[in-house]
């Protein structure tokens, strides 16, 4: 597994909230329901991003928004247009003034807005509400905001067929829109990780370097195996010295600082998992027990990872019992 192929393979949505909003002008919605990331494609019309900090972006029919939480944003119609609905968490639709909204049309199977004319604004929002969903090192790759346009040789349209079975009601639905909704987000960053002018992360742009980009694939290929600096060089074929430096200035960390980081993020995300031991855990991201594991994951996050996996069922299960 290469770094990026890692760092894709950890967005895992369970039972996310998923609608289609159908707005006509003019309309402004402000969001503020602390979603760790936000999801947000246009299948038709267009849209204006304002963000809590920062100049306001339009979105265009196929575009894909990424808002990572909990900063409050935006969406409208025009970056002029006065705010008519605030969402909280829950989600709440309210008034600016506080007061709960009652004149927000339902229309129809996880769809709203306020009202249906044929040049009305579509969006399909959605929401990574807890986490654990995502990983950190995924979150702190991302800006506060990042606007994808329309890829127009993508192969896979993954907004097409998020549009498509959001309106359905089947068995199964939720299970099948949790994956689109991965896709949606995996292809989209894909995309983003891709373009040149990029603001990537360090580690992915020192993919690129001959040295460091082979160390790196070598770390996240096994992260399991008791890797020291030296034994590292030796794979890549330089000095130990050349590449604890190299790497340290490519990256912004030592090369097992890096790896230990890695791995609480690998283990953090495995915890997720309620069948899966704290032992067999510890033994997968290069830990000899479950004792060094938990010393390291407190060291570093401040809680246990029984403590880590007893706060994700919490949050897990009432994320499930929210209207």
């Amino acid at each position: 597994m290469d770094a990026l192929s890692g760092l894709l393979a950890g967005p895992r949505a369970r039972g996310a909230f998923i609608l289609r909003s159908i707005q006509s002008p003019p309309w402004s919605v402000r969001v503020e329901d602390a979603a760790p990331l936000s999801v947000v494609a246009l299948a038709h019309g267009t849209a204006w991003i304002i963000p809590e900090a920062g100049a306001a972006r339009c979105l265009s029919p196929g575009g894909v928004a990424l808002m990572r939480g909990p900063d409050p944003y935006t969406f409208a119609d025009t970056p002029s247009t006065p705010v008519q609905t605030v969402i909280r968490p829950g989600p709440h639709r309210m008034t600016p003034s506080g007061e709960h909204l009652r004149e927000v049309v339902d229309l129809g199977p996880r769809t709203w807005g306020n009202d249906i004319p044929r040049d009305a604004t579509v969006m399909l929002i959605g929401k990574y509400q807890m986490t654990g969903e995502v990983s950190h090192r995924l979150l702190r790759a991302l800006p506060p905001v990042l606007v994808l346009p329309r890829h127009p040789q993508r192969l896979i349209n993954p907004v097409g067929l998020l549009a498509e079975e959001v309106v359905r009601e089947e068995p199964g639905q939720q299970v099948v829109l949790d994956r689109l909704l991965d896709l949606l987000l995996v292809t989209s960053l894909r995309a983003w990780f891709a373009q040149a002018e990029t603001g990537a992360p360090a580690w992915y742009r020192a993919l690129s370097d001959p040295v460091v980009g082979r160390a790196l694939r070598h770390l996240h290929s096994d992260p399991a195996s008791p890797w020291t600096v030296s034994a590292l060089a030796s794979k890549v074929g330089v000095s130990r010295a050349t590449l604890a430096r190299r790497f340290t200035q490519l990256v912004g960390q030592a090369p097992i600082s890096y790896l230990a980081d890695w791995r609480l993020d690998m283990a953090a995300d495995l915890l997720q998992e309620p069948e899966v031991t704290i032992e067999a855990v510890a033994r997968q991201v290069g830990y000899a027990s479950a004792s060094a594991l938990s010393t390291a994951f407190k060291r570093e996050r401040g809680i246990s990872p029984q403590q880590h996996r007893a706060r994700f069922r919490t949050r897990s299960e009432a994320a499930k019992q929210s209207p």
